[in-house]
């Protein structure tokens, strides 16, 4: 753990799984060198994952759940990144998901409450909300997924893409263009259901054991209770928390960055000097500029995660939120998103040059980290939008305040 991390630690059992999950350490270190080059998804670390409770840290206590809030999870999803990102990544999915539907109450509570005797038992949920024709589903274009009303149930066709951890989700909470209510709804769909296929589509440079193929439905029969939310319920979606989760990921990527040049520093020591190059100036610079991008990006991160917890806690104690302090947090979630990543990219660079043409190697970490990286920016919101939203805020802010 990073000296810096330590700071954000506060609670026993933020330690207590953290130290946990030190235990998976090493074996998960091990095998992301062989995850990567295979594209192999880390099937034995989900289980392993599973069987220590980690899939249902986000779960309500009363639910059988370690009842853990954003802030909480955000530490464990970091040091997990800085073990295996892909592991990381397609779990964090699951997390978020839960977190976000037990804290907002979206689903009817009869249909919360069976489902959490799932998650309690180790099952595992991504949403699949993207599709090609439509680009990424925060920019707002209707998927071409489609779901008819069939006398008792639901007939879902469709393609999504991008789907984390798709071999080993056990549901999918997937978006459709709902033709007689002319709406998007989202369905809750078990692997099993007849018409669900996995097609191997994932071929990229970055988080390759992240097994993020296309789900294909076809004529899929789902339940009518299986309609678990629609828009009009779903109002919150544009305030969420829970997204945290994932520049965690892609800090604690940077993180295992550090360390590594870290190590190579002190122990790398050619014959044209004197000891070790950590003695040298140059290097002095970019390991400081690491620590510089690393507490910048840990400030932003767990202030913003702070500010959401106190928010929900404000609304869940049925104070008066006023939209500005909606806005407010909202931005500062996306903010904490931008800054993060782009921090990671930069942290991991710089690491590079610390280390030099070494880190090219293919049998190098490093240059697995600098690919993984990247990932984080195509990871909603983007950039341009965070960018938008804050413009957008402070003029609205200056209007008003000219208007008084």
């Amino acid at each position: 753990m990073g000296h810096l991390k330590q700071l954000f630690v506060k609670t026993e059992p933020q330690r207590f799984w953290i130290e946990k999950l030190a235990t998976l350490e090493e074996p998960f270190k091990k095998a992301a060198q062989q995850i990567d080059e295979q594209s192999q998804f880390p099937l034995e670390h989900i289980h392993q994952l599973r069987q220590i409770g980690y899939t249902k840290l986000t779960l309500p206590k009363q639910l059988g759940g370690e009842g853990f809030n954003v802030y909480d999870s955000i530490l464990l999803q970091e040091t997990l990144g800085s073990y295996d990102g892909s592991t990381a990544l397609a779990i964090g999915w699951t997390l978020l998901t839960v977190g976000e539907l037990y804290e907002n109450q979206y689903w009817e509570p009869s249909k919360l409450s069976a489902f959490a005797k799932e998650v309690e038992k180790g099952a595992i949920i991504n949403r699949a909300v993207s599709e090609i024709a439509t680009g990424s589903p925060i920019r707002g274009g209707r998927p071409g997924t489609s779901a008819k009303r069939e006398g008792d149930h639901w007939v879902i066709n469709g393609r999504k893409s991008y789907t984390t951890g798709s071999f080993a989700l056990d549901y999918f909470l997937t978006s459709a263009w709902i033709e007689e209510k002319e709406q998007i709804g989202f369905f809750l769909i078990h692997k099993d259901n007849s018409g669900v296929s996995i097609e191997e589509t994932w071929d990229v440079m970055a988080m390759r054991g992240t097994a993020s193929h296309d789900l294909v439905l076809e004529n899929v029969h789902v339940d009518q209770s299986d309609l678990v939310e629609l828009p009009n319920n779903s109002a919150s979606f544009k305030l969420n928390g829970w997204l945290l989760l994932i520049p965690a990921t892609y800090l604690g990527i940077a993180q295992a960055a550090q360390d590594y040049a870290l190590q190579f520093a002190n122990t790398h020591s050619p014959n044209s000097i004197k000891g070790t190059i950590a003695s040298l100036p140059n290097v002095q610079s970019l390991l400081g500029e690491i620590e510089l991008e690393l507490a910048k990006a840990r400030f932003t991160l767990y202030g913003a995660a702070q500010s959401y917890v106190e928010f929900k806690g404000k609304e869940k104690e049925g104070k008066r939120v006023t939209e500005e302090e909606k806005i407010t947090i909202m931005n500062a979630v996306n903010v904490a998103k931008h800054v993060v990543t782009n921090g990671a990219i930069q942290v991991v660079d710089k690491a590079m040059r610390v280390v030099g043409a070494k880190s090219l190697q293919r049998t190098n970490p490093l240059q697995r980290f600098y690919r993984d990286v990247r990932a984080g920016l195509h990871n909603p919101p983007m950039d341009d939008i965070t960018i938008k939203k804050l413009a957008e805020s402070a003029l609205q802010e200056t209007a008003k305040n000219n208007s008084l």
